[in-house]
């Protein structure tokens, strides 16, 4: 049986940067250096540059890490180290708070746009049936589609997500092209962002939840959501995003910023 969760007039938003030391591919990844700056710095300035986050607080295992934002002038609040995943970590700081809508602002995304975090906390005031919210983008590169590391997203005609998936969705059953046109435009699939926010008392029950069978098939957490039926908005992403897993994506992100690595 679906639970019924509050849906009040949203008065403030918390968003959190979860930051884990213990990178598989890049360990220490939040304190790598980028264009003079630890990543996390980036992610944080970011945030802070949003009109409708009432706070930010940077979520860690990691004391280094502590030391770190304490010493740029933010806040941070120390979690488990046994957090999966990092929306685990992001309930745990919304345990403590009051924030009607908390933010999960992945901190390996240095050039997230302050005005996306604006419009997810947005998006999520003004559409009462979605107990959460995240990004997308047009994907017309059909070989960054086919990636299993670039996730898509197909929604319903209100901007809800049908399913999240690594595979290519929609799938084109005729391969050849077709002229685009006003009553027939060309096709183009959404690739996800993954920032996300949330209604509190929905994320706190959604960190409560075992993984579903969809979300560890996919290795796509917020399946988990969907599975449940619950809905979850689709937002268009204004940012050119290029996350970091490795010391190549450092390059490519410092020529982004017009910064050496």
């Amino acid at each position: 049986m679906r639970r019924s969760f509050e849906t009040s007039v949203v008065s403030d938003a918390l968003g959190v940067i979860p930051a884990r030391y213990a990178s598989t591919r890049l360990p220490g990844k939040p304190l790598a250096s980028l264009a003079g700056k630890p990543l996390v710095q980036h992610v944080w300035e970011k945030a802070r540059a949003a009109k409708r986050l009432s706070a930010v607080v940077v979520a860690t295992e990691d004391e280094r890490i502590a030391r770190v934002v304490r010493g740029f002038g933010g806040e941070v609040m120390m979690t488990s180290a046994t957090h999966a995943t990092g929306t685990d970590r992001v309930a745990e700081v919304a345990r403590d708070r009051r924030e009607a809508i908390v933010l999960n602002i992945q901190g390996d995304e240095p050039l997230a746009d302050p005005a996306d975090i604006d419009t997810l906390v947005d998006g999520l005031v003004a559409d009462d049936a979605a107990m959460m919210a995240t990004l997308a983008t047009p994907l017309h590169d059909r070989s960054a589609a086919d990636n299993p590391n670039v996730v898509k997203v197909v929604c319903d005609a209100a901007g809800r997500a049908l399913y999240f998936s690594r595979a290519l969705i929609p799938w084109p059953r005729n391969p050849e092209p077709l002229e685009e046109s006003a009553s027939a435009p060309r096709a183009v699939w959404r690739q996800h962002i993954g920032l996300y926010a949330f209604r509190r008392p929905f994320l706190l029950e959604f960190a409560s939840w075992p993984s579903s069978p969809l979300e560890r098939t996919e290795g796509l957490e917020q399946l988990r959501a969907l599975e449940r039926g619950h809905a979850i908005r689709v937002l268009p992403a204004r940012g050119r995003y290029l996350g970091v897993d490795t010391p190549e994506d450092l390059v490519r992100v410092a020529g982004a910023l017009g910064a050496p690595a």
